[in-house]
This record gives C-alpha cells, structure tokens and sequence, in this order.
C-alpha cells in the first residue's frame, strides 16, 4: 500500500449550484476537491532522509563493489603512488586520465586483438555479449565510478581492458614479441593488483566463455595470481576439492591465494576467557626467554602456531614470505579492499600484517627470521624490510580474535621468570660452539679445584 504523503493536505468543500430542469426551485449542492500542497517542516524533511537511508533487506549475499581507496588510507598522501597505475588504466577509475596511461592504450589494443585471434572469436561477437551485459557490468563498480560513461562507451573500454588483461596473462612469458619490456611487465603486474584498477571477473569470465582456449587462460590466470603471491606458495585449495564462489577480481583472488580457507587448527577462534593483554615486543626479546623460530609446514598466511616445550624452550611457526618491490604495494591495496565498508570480511591479511609488525622493529629482527628463511629478502638490507612492515602496520586495527591463543601462548611462556633466566643463562654459555667449549671447560677447572680441595682435606685427617 502507498505511503500517505505528509505534506499534501486533501479538502473537500461544498457549495451550492444551478439545479436540473426538473428541479429548478433547489439549489444543487457541488463538492469541489481542492489539494493543498504545504510546506514540510524541517523536522519532516530530516525524518524523510532518514527512511531513505534505511537499508535494504537482502536475502542473500552481494559481491563488494569495485571503488576507491577508503579515505582514511588516502589521508596520507605520501602512500599516493601505491595505489595509482603506474603504466595501465584499467576500468572506469583511472581511465586515461593522465598522460603517461594514453601510451598504454596502443598496447593494449594490440594484445586485445591478439587475445581475439588466440581464442578464435569474432570480435564483434565479443563486443556484442559485453554490450549486452554492460548493465550488470556496470553494477560491479561503486555508482561514482561510471556515472559519467555512457553504456557503448563504457562496454567499449571494459571489452578492451577485458581482453588485454587476459592476453597479458596467457602470453606472459611472449611479451616480448609484443614490444613489451620487462621493466615494464613490473609495472603492469603492479597495475593488476591495485584496488582501483580492477576489472570484475565477471568480465574475465564472459570473455573466456566462448573461447577455445578455457581451461588454458583459467590455468594461466591462476599460475599467474601464485606467481605474485607474496606467500611461499599457493594456498588455494586443489581443483575438485571443492567448489570456489567466484571471485569479485584478481585483487580477491590474490587475498584467497594467500590466506587460503580458516582451518579447524587455526587460532582464529577465540576460547573464552584466555585472553590477556600481551607485553612481548619484537623477535629478539622472544629469543631472550626462548623462543625459537621455525617456518611452518602450511604456505597461507594463517600458519602461525606456537608450541612451549619443557625446559623454556617455546617454537613459533610462521609462514614464508618474499619481500621485493611489490610487497608494500600489494599489502596496502589488500588492506585496502579489507577495510572497504561493503566487503564482510575477517581482517586476515591486516591481523597478519599487524602480527609480523608487532614481530619486527629493528632491522635485527629481520635479520633473524632471514637466517631462520621466514623472510625471504629481495631488498637488499634488512633495515628496508623493517621500514616496509612497520609503514604497512602503522594505524591498522586487527581482528583480534586472530591468532589470540597464539598470543596468548607466547604471553604465558614470556611471562614465566624462570624461561628468561635459563634463557639468558644458556644463551651466554653456549651460543655457540667456543662459548660452551670456554664454559664446560671451566666448570671442569673449578670441579677438578674442588675436587683437590677435597682430597687434600681427607689426605690430612688421615694422616693425623
């Protein structure tokens, strides 16, 4: 039933009038409807923005739309150029709106035409199943971003950025042929995998469809996708296993490459009651009462176990992970899809980043887990790694339900006086080989002293 508008007012009045010829000695009697528009009060008006705020009911749930950087990473503008491309502007945010991305159009006309011929399509056909779901298309992205392409403009772009993004990633390791330099395959791979340059993968998906090449482009897409992973390894689940939700874009396809799915073993479940606050800074105070590292047997990023052993010994667990040019970048903008309001979500890539930021402060730290081969350095210095993670790290708010029995197991271990002292005591005797040479040899020299002591005490009583 429709809502009664408030400000209209409905009055109704009667009045007297000429009657019929039958009856011509009484007055007829009109009723005339007059409608009164009045002015809504302010307290009506705020009331009225506020229904239309309310939202939507939904049954089920809806994919994350493709927007901007939240602005609260965007306050700091010195971060700026991790999320802008650098060489290629894909989709409607970037679209050739600076001078250095109309280059990149030639290039990709070229590839997208290639991708055409590889997968024996018609490309007028293509463009036509683009066009006659741009509508859906244009849904996957935020409204601000394509309120300004018309539907043939906006199928257009989408189906050239479409094709040359796939041809990219198929003829990866031919981009030469293409006049495509290595330097600038970084730059590209960098465009893919920023938050405001994704396509939907419905695109993907609709462009491949009809191709002869299907399961050669699926395989390649996600070969590529490991291949940036900043995770040792891939920790997608195998084909078959069981059945994956489509993902919205590369940028979540990368975000499920690295965390994988919660296993019953993960301590992302909080148990009641066991969490504490926690007072262990970075790896060398763990190592002061202990603490080993160890890389953990799992490639995803949720892989982090502790295990405290008799004798003050405690093992931490974590992932392996490579640190080059990419790594600042690719974090930010997973953070950055993280802390987008429409995407539901558990944190997992900011909790991990926020624990290995808690893990590292001096360059050090680094050092160790280097050696320990959790950190895989292709910077140069350890203290750029260390600048790296705790740059990502500054102002993330965690989940803190992630990795709390972790925590919480490495706080009981850390707390303990008797761990730091037997710690302190066989860290300074026998850190390496020589030191706990010098020490036995010692301890022999004072047992032999005491042993004479001894033997010259009981030569002398009885020889009295």
């Amino acid at each position: 039933m429709a809502q009664k508008d408030e400000n209209v007012r409905q009055v109704n009045k009667r009045g007297g009038g000429q009657g019929s010829r039958g009856d011509q000695d009484q007055p007829a009697e009109i009723e005339v409807s007059i409608t009164i528009h009045e002015e809504a009060s302010p307290r009506e008006e705020r009331l009225k923005k506020l229904r239309e705020e309310a939202p939507p009911i939904q049954a089920e749930k809806v994919k994350p739309k493709i927007q901007r950087v939240p602005f609260m990473l965007r306050q700091d503008t010195k971060f700026d150029k991790y999320y802008e491309p650098r060489v290629a502007a894909l989709g409607p945010l970037h679209h050739a709106r600076k001078p250095q991305y109309k280059h990149a159009e030639k290039v990709k006309l070229k590839l997208a035409a290639n991708f055409v011929k590889d997968s024996k399509q018609n490309d007028a056909d293509l463009l036509k199943k683009v066009e006659d779901n741009v509508n859906e298309l244009r849904k996957c992205y935020d409204e601000e971003a394509t309120k300004d392409y018309e539907d043939e403009f906006l199928a257009w772009m989408l189906f050239v950025d479409g094709c040359y993004t796939l041809e990219f990633i198929y003829k990866y390791n031919q981009l030469e042929d293409f006049q495509i330099k290595r330097d600038q395959v970084a730059f590209v791979e960098h465009d893919m995998f920023l938050l405001e340059n994704q396509l939907p993968y419905q695109l993907l998906e609709l462009l491949m469809s009809s191709s002869q090449i299907h399961k050669e482009l699926k395989k390649s897409i996600d070969e590529f996708v490991g291949r940036n992973s900043p995770a040792a390894a891939p920790a997608r689940s195998q084909p078959g296993k069981d059945v994956e939700a489509e993902p919205t874009h590369l940028l979540e396809l990368l975000r499920t490459t690295m965390l994988g799915r919660p296993s019953p073993k993960n301590e992302s479940e909080k148990i009641e009651g066991t969490q504490r606050s926690h007072s262990f800074r970075n790896v060398q105070e763990l190592q002061a009462t202990g603490i080993h590292f160890r890389t953990s047997e799992g490639n995803s990023l949720r892989s982090i176990y502790f295990k405290s052993f008799h004798l003050f010994r405690g093992i931490l667990r974590l992932p392996q992970i490579k640190v080059d040019d990419s790594t600042r970048p690719k974090f930010m903008n997973l953070i950055a899809y993280e802390m987008c309001p429409d995407f539901r979500n558990d944190f997992g890539v900011t909790s991990y980043i926020c624990f290995l930021d808690s893990l590292i402060d001096h360059p050090d730290d680094v050092k160790h887990l280097r050696k320990k081969l959790i950190l895989r350095n292709f910077l140069g210095n350890d203290e750029e790694v260390a600048q790296v993670f705790n740059e990502i790290g500054t102002d993330l708010v965690p989940n803190n339900d992630i990795y709390s029995s972790v925590k919480d197991q490495i706080e009981v271990h850390y707390d303990n006086w008797g761990n730091r002292v037997m710690a302190q005591f066989f860290h300074e005797h026998f850190s390496s080989p020589w030191t706990g040479i010098a020490f036995l040899a010692a301890l022999l020299a004072v047992g032999s002293s005491i042993v004479q002591t001894v033997y010259s005490v009981l030569s002398y009583h009885n020889n009295k």
